[in-house]
């Protein structure tokens, strides 16, 4: 198990210092410090303290964007991006297509695998469980997009996949009538909160198996099978990234490559958002694009910083040692809920679980509900990082 990037990301010694042409082979620093920010930030907003934590640290209700509503759309970004520098770098040493091919394989039913486990750990009620998922979309579209880009490593292909899971994704739940409902837009407003077809689909697929089924009785699943179509978009624009990161060019002009990539996703994304609303929980096409701008801005600062200016020291250590087991440092976080939750102690009579009593005892008395649970977030990630921090300091990089 590893970051959710397979392979090793290169760029050029020569080119960080001068900005010159790709000479020889090293990490891409920068997107591993990309890669840490991201699973870092994914911890602390899937754990924000409860309902005093500030807005941003919280998804969206239905339309709109928050910075929460970036993080995930930003782990698929790295994936594309990293599939396309571990693919070539595997192929140098010699690997052939079909093995490649049948890695990529495994590694996504892994993936799904391990979803499923975080999805339902500790208790695994069958009549509940939760199959779609994080890591099944991320398995998902990796698969998609690693097997594609070993049948075909253009860009113009990888532009037309976009365009058509963009465009084909806003047909469909636009302009398809809702079995019972009736015509979007015209019955019911386009994104209607449980008439839509993402929600029926996944409605006659999965009764009583997702994730605001049997808790909210919302009936609907914000890793559903038909917005997986655009996650794969957004998968898609990273391998893009990826691609043009690769060419033989000075650092300079890829890092001003990467702003304009920015701009025109953030100006395109947001023109469409006025007909097609921003909407994390069904991955709409204008919310890929504006997802992929974001990511694309906070990539920029970090190959600034890192490979144009050479800051590497001091401020990276903390991201590099996320980023370096990504995927390590999200099951933790998903699985040690589950463990703290098998024991109770008692308090005053009263039994609470190890989580409630440490917020209670603790990080409740700041007098700001807002820092309150802002702190519980902080702690919790860094309990997080010790596992991965013992790992990168034995030089161990777990991978599927």
């Amino acid at each position: 198990m590893s970051s959710p990037s397979p392979g090793v990301v290169s760029t050029s010694a020569a080119a960080v210092s001068t900005g010159q042409p790709v000479s020889k082979p090293q990490r891409l620093i920068s997107l591993d410090v990309v890669r840490g920010i991201t699973i870092a930030f994914m911890i602390m907003v899937n754990n924000n303290g409860g309902p005093g934590s500030w807005g941003f640290m919280n998804h969206a209700a239905w339309n709109g964007l928050t910075p929460t509503d970036l993080v995930f759309p930003t782990f698929l970004f790295i994936v594309g991006i990293s599939t396309v520098f571990g693919t070539e770098a595997r192929l140098a040493k010699g690997a052939s297509r079909a093995e490649l091919a049948k890695h990529t394989v495994i590694r996504a039913i892994v993936l799904i695998f391990f979803g499923w486990i975080v999805n339902n750990f500790p208790l695994f009620h069958w009549n509940h469980m939760r199959f779609y998922g994080v890591l099944q979309r991320i398995g998902l579209c990796y698969l998609v997009v690693g097997l594609f880009y070993l049948l075909d490593k253009r860009i113009v292909s990888k532009v037309a996949l976009l365009a058509t899971c963009l465009l084909g994704y806003w047909a469909l739940v636009t302009l398809v009538p809702v079995p019972g409902a009736g015509v979007p837009g015209r019955d019911m407003p386009i994104l209607d909160k449980d008439q839509n077809i993402v929600n029926y689909v996944d409605q006659q697929l999965m009764p009583g198996h997702l994730y605001e089924d049997w808790t909210t009785h919302n009936l609907r699943d914000p890793e559903g099978l038909l917005s997986a179509i655009p996650a794969i978009g957004t998968a898609l624009l990273g391998m893009i990234t990826g691609i043009c990161l690769r060419k033989n060019a000075p650092t300079n002009k890829k890092a001003l490559g990467l702003v304009i990539g920015c701009v025109a996703c953030l100006a395109v994304g947001y023109l469409w958002s006025i007909w097609f609303p921003l909407n994390k929980k069904m991955w709409t096409s204008s919310y890929v694009l504006v997802a992929a701008g974001w990511s694309l801005a906070l990539l920029t600062v970090c190959f600034w910083a890192v490979e144009v200016k050479n800051w590497r020291k001091g401020w990276t250590f903390p991201w590099l040692v996320f980023g370096s087991n990504a995927i390590t440092a999200y099951m933790v976080s998903e699985l040690l809920p589950g463990i703290l939750s098998l024991f109770r102690p008692t308090d005053n009579g009263h039994t609470e679980s190890i989580e409630g009593f440490i917020f209670n005892h603790f990080n409740a008395h700041i007098p700001d509900p807002g820092w309150a649970a802002f702190s519980w977030s902080v702690l919790f990630a860094a309990v997080c990082f010790i596992p991965v921090l013992i790992l990168y300091k034995k030089k161990i990089f777990l991978k599927i």
